[in-house]
Order: C-alpha cells, then sequence, then structure tokens
C-alpha cells in the first residue's frame, strides 16, 4: 500500500500489511499490552522513590543523584539501543528489554545499600530505554499496517498503564505489603506480557531505501523532531513535577485540592491520546500538532492569569490535552523518514524528548527560583507558543497526512 499524498521526503504509509486481520489484531493487542506494563512498572519505581529514601536515609540531593541515574542510564542507552533492535527485530528486542526491566525492577528494591543502588537504577534506566524504543518501533510497523493511525491510543495505553500501577503501588502500600513483594508482583506481569506479546507482534517492515540526499533529509528532520520533542517534553516535565506546587503556593488551593494538578494534567493526557487518532486520521499530523500545541499554550495561560484552583485544573487538564499527541507524532514521523532505520530514527528523537523531560523541572524551578513559579511557567507557555507558531509549520514537510480516506 502506498500514499500519493504523502509529504515530499517521507515513506509510504506502509510496505506491507500483515496476512490477516487476525494477526494485525493480535499485533496490536500485544503492542498495547506492552505500553501499558512499562507505564505500570515505571510507575512502581515512582511510587517507591520515598521507600528507597527512608531506607537508606537519602539526603534530597543524594535521592536526586539516584533520579539522575535512571535519566543517565537511558540517555546512554539511547544510541546503541537503536542499532540493536534494527539488527534484531522490535519484537525480540522488546521481549528482551521486558525481562531486564522486571529484573531491574525487582533489583532497585533488593540491593543492600546506596551504592550498590546506583548501579542497579543505571541498569533499570537502560532497560527502560531498551524496552521504550523496541515497543516504540512496533507500534510504527503496527501503525504503518493499518488503514488508520493506533500510535496515539498506543502512548494512551501507557498512561493507563501509569496510572494504574500508581494506584495499585497505593494500595500496596496501604496494607503495608513489603516493598520487594510489591516490585516481584509488578516484574511478574511485566515479564509475563513480554512473553505472551512476543509471538504475535509483527516483523519490522525494511528500512526504506534512500540516497545521499535522503540521508541528509533525514537528517535534519531528525534534529527537526528531536527539537520539537525536546520543548514538548520541557512542558510535560514541568507539569509533573510542579503542578502541585503551583496549587499550594500560586492557588492557595485547599489541602485535598493539591494533588489534583497532577492528576487534571495526567487526565487530560490519557483522554487526549485515546482521541488523538481519530483527529490524526482526519486532520493529518500537521494541523492536529499545531491544534495541540496551541491548546497547550491556552492552558497555561489560562492557569497563569487565573490563579485560582478551579481554573488552574482546567488549565493544566488543556495542557496535558495538547501535549497528548506530540511525542506519538513526532516518532511516527521518525520512522518514515527513508534511508534511516525506523528503531535508530526513534531512539534519537527519544533522546532528545528525555532530555527536556529532565531538564523541564530544573529549568522551570530554576526561573522560579530567580523570579517566581508563575513565571517559571511562562517558560513552558513559551515553548508551546513556539511549537504553534514556527515549529509544526517547519515539521509538515516531515509529517503524514490524514488518513481518513478522504
Amino acid at each position: 500500500m502506498s500514499d500519493s499524498n504523502s509529504p515530499p521526503g517521507t515513506a509510504p504509509l506502509a510496505i506491507a500489511a500483515p496476512s490477516t486481520p487476525g494477526a494485525l489484531a493480535r499485533a496490536t493487542r500485544g503492542t498495547m499490552a506492552l505500553f501499558f506494563v512499562n507505564g505500570a512498572t515505571f510507575a512502581t519505581w515512582g511510587v517507591h522513590i520515598p521507600t528507597i529514601k527512608a531506607r537508606f536515609g537519602l539526603s534530597d540531593a543524594m535521592l536526586s543523584l539516584a533520579m539522575l541515574a535512571v535519566a543517565g542510564g537511558a540517555l546512554l542507552a539511547m544510541g546503541p539501543v537503536g542499532r540493536w533492535v534494527t539488527r534484531v527485530g522490535s519484537a525480540r528486542t522488546a521481549t528482551a528489554s521486558g525481562l531486564l526491566f522486571a529484573l531491574a525492577t525487582v533489583a532497585i528494591l533488593a540491593m543492600p545499600s546506596f551504592w550498590w543502588l546506583l548501579p542497579a537504577l543505571v541498569v533499570f534506566g537502560i532497560a527502560n530505554a531498551g524496552f521504550d524504543v523496541a515497543m516504540n518501533a512496533q507500534a510504527a510497523t503496527v501503525e504503518a499496517s493499518r488503514p488508520r493511525p493506533v500510535m496515539s491510543a498506543l502512548h494512551g495505553m501507557f498512561s493507563l498503564g501509569g496510572m494504574a500501577g500508581a494506584a495499585f503501588g497505593g494500595l500496596m502500600l496501604s496494607l503495608d505489603v513489603a516493598p520487594l513483594a510489591h516490585a516481584a508482583m509488578m516484574a511478574g506481569v511485566t515479564a509475563l506480557a513480554a512473553l505472551a506479546a512476543m509471538p504475535g507482534l509483527l516483523p519490522d517492515h525494511p528500512v526504506m531505501p534512500g540516497a545521499g540526499h535522503h540521508r541528509d533529509h533525514a537528517v535534519r528532520a531528525l534534529w527537526l523532531l528531536g527539537l520539537l520533542a525536546f520543548l514538548g517534553l520541557i512542558g510535560e516535565g514541568a507539569m509533573y513535577d510542579w503542578t502541585s506546587v503551583y496549587m499550594r503556593d500560586v492557588t492557595a488551593a485547599p489541602a485535598g485540592w493539591i494533588s489534583l494538578g497532577y492528576a487534571a494534567f495526567s487526565g487530560g493526557m490519557a483522554c487526549g491520546r485515546f482521541g488523538g487518532d481519530r483527529l490524526r486520521a482526519r486532520l493529518g499530523d500537521g494541523a492536529t500538532l499545531t491544534g495541540s500545541a496551541w491548546l497547550g499554550f491556552a492552558g497555561i495561560v489560562l492557569a497563569l492569569m487565573v490563579p485560582l484552583p478551579l481554573a488552574a485544573l482546567v488549565g493544566f487538564t488543556l495542557m496535558g490535552l495538547g501535549a497528548a499527541n506530540m511525542v506519538p507524532i513526532f516518532f511516527v514521523a521518525a520512522s518514515r523518514l527513508p534511508g534511516v532505520a525506523p528503531a535508530e530514527a526513534i531512539s534519537r528523537v527519544a533522546r532528545f524528548a528525555y532530555l527536556g523531560l529532565l531538564l523541564g523541572p530544573v529549568l522551570i524551578g530554576g526561573v522560579a527560583h530567580l523570579a517566581d513559579l508563575r513565571v517559571g511557567l511562562a517558560v513552558v507557555a513559551l515553548t508551546m507558543g513556539w511549537i504553534a507558531l514556527a515549529g509544526a509549520r517547519s515539521a509538515r514537510r516531515y509529517l503524514p497526512p490524514r488518513r481518513d480516506g478522504r
């Protein structure tokens, strides 16, 4: 199948389709399961960050070092992981990295000292990066084989998994279940999902051929997509780390409302992703990206201009809706560039995304320290506004058109 409306420099929407609809349905369900357990298992680490801090008596600075170990492992792995997935195939690497991710989840809660914990967290970050790139490469193959987009819904399963993992972790804590037992349960679920999904996953499509000028085109495209991912994830990281603080310190929200800022953003993300594929099919990725950025911009501006609890919650929900489909769009666009393997392209964009997610909260915190948190979050509005005004327009040549058949 090909798409005569594809923009110059992008690959056809699909190269080969599976022989039966049943095979494609199995691959879609299996990939959804991988995204769900990835989100749920990563949330298990998040739930037990306070556990680890208390167990080893860590200061905030030492705890930050532990968090940096996870991010550092992921960033270091992105290049090699992309080449590994290209060489071995996304189905096999998703299974192998999923199993390693499960083992690493148990290991970080079994370490006898902080100095043993740090290398375990690096391995955890490496395994998560491998799992992330492999399942996104498989997702790109699944989407390219379908008549309609599915990448946003797959990322929605990650968000749903994160919420489910956090809720289950909270339940385990309330029942005084040992952290290691909780980690072992989640590791078992992740390992089972990785093994069960593998037989139904699709073989990767061959790399689209490209001459030297295609390779140069791909390099320019990856730099642009990486920049956009970096800017988009600055906002996402800031929302995860600073919404509760904003609710407490700026809007003076009641105690019971403080955590709702995080929930509003996460809920907006999940809803936006599950509804995003329909928008992408009808409008095309370029128009969806532009509209998403404007929606995120409007949400942050509302929260900043009307610093009241309810207005902030509405604004954070709009920001979640706006941010929801950015990474799926960037990954799909990267996977379709001629002359570069989808896994390698995704890993390069993902590296920028991780950097934005890592540096975003720090950047907002630094600006807030010099001025105040409202000024800090204005940086997020600026990034969303730039994507809407300039970034999306520059990226349109690399983005797939609408796929509603019209």
